[in-house]
């Protein structure tokens, strides 16, 4: 069986909706792996003052120096308020024995450390493609330096819990990815992916939505057409063309064979627009997380790939800032979660 919850779908309804704050003053502003590691792996390459992976196999498109690491634990902090503190949403039985769980493109690993202090009994893996993990974590928590794209450090049929969050733009085959875990997990395991759509949407105003020029839009399709470039695509949680479509991600899970795939959407405002305490918290994070990020992202995809000047860089950077910053647009973007399980046959029909 398959259901998609989003926020517009009959058949499962999102778990909250985002709706704008009646009191809000629209003209205020917004402003207010292990010890043994060669050397060689932290040796970073620098582009305009930030710091990139040194990998020889995936030339990933983001920083990984500290301002971009605090990024991702402000990612992992208004996702769990979105999940109402949940670490995951698949139906996994926690009191397992042995739970054995593996976190794809673990970043700071701050998910995978939250996963091993709540199952102390479980093993908890993270990998990554660069080693900036702490150092002092729980005893269930391993990191290792490796490229998903690359041949797995473990068997077939070894994993309970696989999962995955922000891989946009550094995967060269994302079928090839879902088909790995699929191979990797035990019958009946559950793999568990989330991810952006990189556009930037306008809740008060549709018009923002359809205009090509409007800065949103050009942003996105900017990624778009930088990942095209060098094949590692941004478009894995781009709305379908037509209603009935699927996004890349629920397909890619699909054509692995999982079963039982829930594809979920929720509404991230950028901002503390939203009615709530829940999504004020969630919006203002949200917002903390691009302000901060927003100039570190373009210099790869649109600096080294598109050849955008630094100025031309800087201008379009403050053209983003300014439109999210902006009250009366009500910003906001779709993060999508896709899980499935493995069927106990492992073939495409359960048994």
């Amino acid at each position: 069986m398959e259901a998609d919850a989003t926020m517009t779908d009959a058949d499962v309804t999102d778990v909250d909706s985002v709706t704008v704050d009646d009191d809000m003053d629209f003209d205020s502003g917004i402003r207010q792996a292990s010890g043994s590691l060669s050397s060689s792996i932290r040796e970073y390459r620098t582009i305009w003052g930030r710091t990139f992976q040194n990998s020889n196999t995936t030339d990933y498109w983001a920083p990984n120096d500290d301002e971009s690491l605090e990024g991702m634990d402000i990612t992992h902090a208004y996702t769990l308020l979105l999940m109402n503190g949940e670490l995951f949403e698949a139906p996994i039985n926690k009191h397992k024995p042995n739970l054995k769980i593996l976190d794809i493109g673990t970043g700071t690993g701050i998910w995978a450390i939250d996963v091993a202090d709540m199952l102390p009994a479980a093993e908890v893996f993270g990998t990554d493609i660069s080693a900036v993990q702490p150092e002092f974590v729980p005893p269930n928590c391993i990191f290792e330096i490796d490229d998903v794209q690359l041949d797995w450090l473990w068997g077939p049929n070894y994993f309970d819990v696989i999962h995955a969050r922000c891989l946009y733009g550094g995967i060269d085959d994302w079928q090839h990815m879902y088909d790995q875990a699929f191979t990797h997990l035990k019958p009946g395991g559950w793999f568990e992916s989330m991810e952006f759509d990189i556009e930037a949407y306008s809740l008060l105003d549709p018009a923002i939505t359809e205009d090509p020029n409007h800065v949103f839009k050009r942003w996105a399709k900017l990624f778009w057409e930088a990942g095209d470039a060098t094949g590692r695509t941004f478009r894995v949680a781009q709305k379908p063309a037509t209603p009935d479509g699927e996004i890349m991600m629920k397909r890619c899970m699909r054509e692995a064979g999982f079963v039982d795939i829930v594809h979920k959407t929720w509404t991230v405002p950028i901002g503390r627009w939203a009615s709530g305490k829940k999504f004020k918290d969630i919006g203002w994070l949200a917002y903390t997380f691009m302000d901060q990020s927003l100039h570190g992202w373009t210099l790869k995809p649109l600096g080294e790939i598109l050849h955008w000047s630094p100025g031309r860089i800087d201008a379009l950077v403050a053209e983003m800032r300014e439109a999210i910053e902006r009250p009366a647009t009500a910003a906001y973007f779709e993060y999508h979660m896709v899980y499935g399980r493995k069927p106990h046959n492992g073939g495409m029909m359960d048994i």
